[in-house]
């Protein structure tokens, strides 16, 4: 055979992995409204970028005539390439082959690029459409996994790790994609499932289908396993690119400063008038985070869950931080146990990243009742609480109205190494509201007032007091847990400038092998 026929060999072997299953198969994937592996990844990484491992690669499986069915690449795409011109490491499942399933040479190109993600330090996002494991190869495929599973644990908080679901996933390969840092779901054609419908009927009777069991908007508003759902694969490809532009390479790296066209002191007028003067009435803390960032823009995370706390990336001056917010628009903006689980995994994503966090608050306190403390709001706000204090990177607080309670403390309060904090004149920082705490300061008076006219008059009284003494910032100042008082307008200028002066920021925890966090 000559060099050329070597050659053409080889164009021929090239064309021959890039069809995966088959052209049929291909146009089936295609007809469910789905991309191929290989598509999905040119839509992902800058065009031309893709360098590509183990394109030979094929299963070892003689079980079952397996042998007299291989595919080159063996169901998954794997290689690097970069997004807005910094490296990143990718696979891509491929469903044409054995319906995505996992095989022990799939699992293989996974840990290679895996590995080589944290030999050089650059982010690996997975992109899954997958039957499950290769029931054909056993044990070996269920080993596979768990070597995949061993370095999502090991790249944790050294790389970040991102998650794509375009199609199935089910059983044990959902563990991946829950020990990454974020996950995607498109709102078509994704789903996740640790035990599917048929084994629940069977199991338990429960009539349920995949996409009520499983299905994005499922995750993405009642378990939380899902942080960004989208309309489409391209949307949520595009979700991916706008996620990796605020984060760094490793947990060596600072993120990526940008150039800013939003002049830093700009002033915002609105947000003087933002704050309802009815102390029980809402507004959307969503316009303020737009209003103080650069050019009102917010990526935010996790949007339909646990809605009462509003977690997302935004710059200031092109720098990334992470905002974290209550919500007054959604149960008042109190802590329950979904919030503190949502507000405390993307806090401790930020410091294990170098990324900043500023916190708006606005929190009456934890929310009250059997249900929340029988499922235990305790551990789950202690999470909270621990992500805060635990968190060595700059944190600037804003307390824009309420401050209620032990929410007041766990919300990036002074006393949990809080560095610049900060507080509007509409600050009410205090243990309780005043209705409450007239009735408790002044059980035994009430008790003994008989006429409702007179007792009325009395409450109104002492609430009055209450508020002029504690419904204010003041107190707080006073003491040093707050840094300065400041007008609403001047919000995004304060920031970026408490952030300019963190950013030499040293802080460390004691040396131990790892926290014992209240899981």
């Amino acid at each position: 055979m000559s060099n050329q026929d070597k050659i053409n060999q080889l164009i021929d072997l090239r064309v021959q992995a890039k069809l995966g299953g088959g052209q049929k198969r291909i146009d089936a994937q295609h007809a469910k409204g789905k991309f191929t592996a290989r598509e999905r990844i040119e839509m992902l990484l800058d065009e031309g970028s893709f360098e590509e491992f183990d394109m030979f690669v094929t299963h070892r499986c003689t079980n079952f005539d397996l042998d007299k069915q291989k595919y080159l690449s063996d169901g998954v795409i794997t290689g690097y390439g970069t997004i807005d011109g910094r490296l990143v490491y990718v696979f891509s499942q491929d469903f044409t082959v054995f319906g995505g399933s996992l095989s022990e040479s799939y699992a293989k190109k996974i840990c290679k690029v895996m590995d080589q993600a944290m030999k050089v330090g650059a982010p690996i996002i997975g992109i899954n459409d997958s039957g499950g494991a290769r029931i054909q190869e056993g044990v070996a495929s269920l080993a596979g996994y768990a070597e995949i599973f061993q370095r999502n644990i090991m790249a944790s908080g050294v790389i970040p790790q991102i998650s794509a679901i375009f199609g199935p996933c089910a059983g044990g390969a959902v563990y991946s994609p829950a020990l990454t840092d974020f996950i995607l779901m498109s709102e078509k054609n994704s789903y996740m499932f640790v035990t599917g419908p048929k084994v629940t009927k069977t199991v338990t009777g429960e009539n349920i289908t995949d996409e009520e069991l499983g299905g994005a908007n499922v995750h993405a508003s009642k378990s939380g396993v899902c942080h960004f759902v989208s309309q489409s694969e391209e949307d949520g490809i595009m979700m991916i690119r706008k996620l990796i532009s605020y984060v760094p390479q490793n947990n060596l790296e600072e993120p990526p400063v940008t150039e800013c066209s939003d002049p830093i002191n700009r002033l915002e007028d609105s947000l003087n008038e933002i704050i309802p003067d009815s102390a029980n009435k809402p507004y959307n803390v969503i316009d303020v985070i737009d209003a103080v960032v650069d050019n009102g823009e917010f990526f935010e995370v996790h949007k339909h869950y646990a809605r009462n706390i509003v977690v997302g990336f935004a710059k200031f001056n092109g720098m990334p931080v992470g905002m974290v917010a209550n919500q007054p628009m959604v149960l008042a903006g109190v802590l329950d146990i979904d919030a503190s689980k949502k507000a405390a995994r993307f806090v401790r994503f930020c410091d294990a990243f170098n990324i900043p966090i500023v916190t708006l608050v606005d929190v009456p306190g934890f929310l009250p009742g059997s249900g929340q403390e029988y499922n235990g709001i305790i551990t789950n706000g202690a999470k909270l609480l621990f992500a805060y204090g635990e968190a060595t990177v700059p944190k600037v607080t804003i307390t824009l109205r309420k401050s209620y309670g032990g929410a007041h403390d766990v919300m990036s309060s002074k006393q949990l190494r809080g560095d610049i904090n900060y507080a509007w004149p509409t600050a009410e920082i205090a243990v309780m509201g005043a209705k409450g705490a007239i009735e408790v300061l002044y059980f035994k008076e009430l008790s003994s007032i008989e006429k409702p006219e007179d007792k009325l008059k009395f409450i109104a009284d002492k609430e009055s007091e209450y508020v002029n003494k504690f419904a204010n910032p003041y107190e707080a100042a006073k003491l040093g847990y707050i840094d300065d008082v400041i007008e609403p307008r001047n919000t995004r200028f304060r920031i970026t400038r408490a952030l300019q002066t963190l950013s030499t920021k040293k802080d460390s925890n004691p040396p131990k092998k790892h926290c014992n966090l209240p899981l």
